[in-house]
């Protein structure tokens, strides 16, 4: 999930987080995850994001396979709230489309690239919700957020617009001052 959450040690889990993941697992076993899904669209990705595969983000995240994984890349819009995230069963990319349609431009393309790097450790085979790790601890988030802000810096944002893209209305304040170190 491209958004932010996360308290304690390391070894230590938000109880709202672990509820989340666990609920989503039961889902994806049981396959009760396709109902949530019924009234989902799939498109391929480069249908309805052109020429991200020129975008210097993008190439560093893909490198040389850059084209053939967006290419391949199938993204579903649905009702279900929140805003983008990787499907831990197919690695397809999940859009609120709310939030494409009326969330801040910026914030949503920062959000893309935040959620291809996911893409491609879901494509790696790294566990993407490792309950090991607070989110703002654990290594594919830290991983995912490094390129957002990179790609933040590279745009021009100052670090108060950045901290703006960072800051969640669940993560707390120590999670979101360890974020703002990257």
């Amino acid at each position: 999930m491209s958004s932010r959450e996360r308290r304690g040690n390391s070894w230590m889990i938000d109880w709202r987080e672990l509820l989340m993941l666990r609920a989503f697992r039961l889902l994806t076993k049981l396959h009760i995850d396709k109902l949530l899904r019924t009234r989902t669209q799939t498109h391929a990705f480069t249908e309805y994001f052109r020429n991200f595969e020129k975008v210097e983000a993008v190439r560093e995240i893909f490198e040389e396979n850059t084209e053939h994984v967006l290419n391949n890349l199938k993204v579903e819009f649905t009702w279900v709230g929140g805003y983008m995230w990787v499907n831990g069963a197919n690695g397809n990319l999940m859009i609120s489309s709310r939030y494409l349609n009326t969330g801040d431009r910026t914030d949503v393309y920062l959000d893309l690239i935040h959620e291809l790097v996911h893409v491609r450790q879901f494509m790696e085979g790294k566990e993407l919700f490792d309950i090991h790790y607070g989110y703002t601890e654990r290594p594919t988030e830290l991983e995912a957020y490094r390129h957002a802000v990179q790609e933040a810096k590279r745009l021009g944002l100052n670090d108060e617009r950045i901290c703006r893209y960072l800051k969640t209305e669940w993560m707390n304040d120590r999670d979101f001052k360890l974020l703002t170190r990257l």
